[in-house]
């Protein structure tokens, strides 16, 4: 079969293993997290952006995290809740489909780490610099800040998607309960090692650029707030970043069991486990944590 004919063929998605008995309850529990994750996330969005008083960098810089759980929820839960209800043999998707949902979730991915990175950007100046907050983000920066965070997130699985969909594939079995890079070329029988090397570049400089500058930018503020004898500046600090430390750090652990886990095919389920929850749980708790543990939204929220 010549390389055109299969990179149209359709693909089979392993999918979640449920039992016919359990599939109902299994799509119900999660249709409701996806519409309690969708709601929330939009809620939030809408509330900020009809807020006045809202309008301040700090809510701007957030929004674009409720954008991206929208993305990383709809990517993959629209298709999993149908494929719930179906056959295990009849989880069919097109090469097309699965290439698109595949650079959707590994944009999900990568923006999850970004965004948190600029968020904490911004607790730094208004914590360590707050005579100059007013001066240094300005809505010029929250703009660059924003385009900094979704442009690399782009440009990175834009060549690494790229160097996946130049292969001929021979195998027609995605091994994951969505599409991704790394179920993608794993259906290729040609040479995949310059995948496989920038696969792992991709993850090392996606988890360590957001890791460390998140680590500097942390030490900088505890150390602030160590020789700081304003109690109220204290508060205020050891609140926002223990929220915003808390999401980045359940985001962080499931992103590495995923990718930890992709590596060794005899713990396939729970790999499959870790990738779902992956998409479900930061998405469900970041309204949760940022929206209800911020003073502002919280107050709007109950006058509702």
């Amino acid at each position: 079969m010549d390389n055109l004919t299969l990179r149209h063929s359709l693909l089979l998605v392993e999918g979640l293993k449920v039992t016919p008995q359990s599939s109902q309850p299994v799509f119900i529990v999660l249709l409701l997290v996806y519409v309690f994750s969708m709601v929330s996330n939009i809620g939030v969005i809408f509330l900020i952006s009809t807020e006045r008083n809202l309008h301040d960098p700090m809510h701007f810089l957030f929004c674009n995290l409720p954008v991206n759980d929208i993305i990383g929820t709809t990517v993959i839960m629209p298709r999993l809740l149908q494929d719930i209800l179906k056959e295990a043999l009849e989880h069919y998707i097109s090469y097309v489909e699965c290439v698109i949902q595949a650079y959707f979730v590994h944009i999900f991915t990568a923006a999850c780490h970004y965004v948190l990175m600029i968020m904490a950007f911004d607790r730094y100046v208004a914590i360590c610099n707050p005579l100059r907050y007013t001066a240094i983000m300005t809505n010029k920066m929250v703009i660059i800040l924003s385009i900094f965070a979704w442009g690399l997130a782009f440009l990175l699985v834009t060549i690494m998607i790229g160097l996946t969909v130049r292969l001929s594939h021979c195998r027609y079995k995605i091994e994951n309960p969505f599409c991704d890079n790394a179920s993608l070329f794993k259906l290729s029988c040609e040479n995949v090692v310059i995948n496989n090397i920038f696969g792992i570049i991709y993850t090392v400089v996606v988890l360590s650029l957001s890791s460390v500058t998140i680590l500097i930018t942390y030490v900088k503020i505890a150390t602030v707030c160590i020789t700081s004898k304003n109690k109220a500046l204290n508060s205020k600090a050891i609140k926002t970043c223990s929220t915003h430390l808390a999401v980045y750090l359940i985001m962080f652990i499931s992103g590495a069991v995923f990718i930890f886990l992709h590596r060794f095919p005899e713990y396939s389920d729970s790999r499959k486990l870790a990738s779902l929850m992956f998409h479900i749980v930061p998405p469900g708790l970041n309204p949760l944590v940022y929206g209800l543990q911020t003073k502002e939204i919280r107050q709007k929220i109950v006058k509702l």
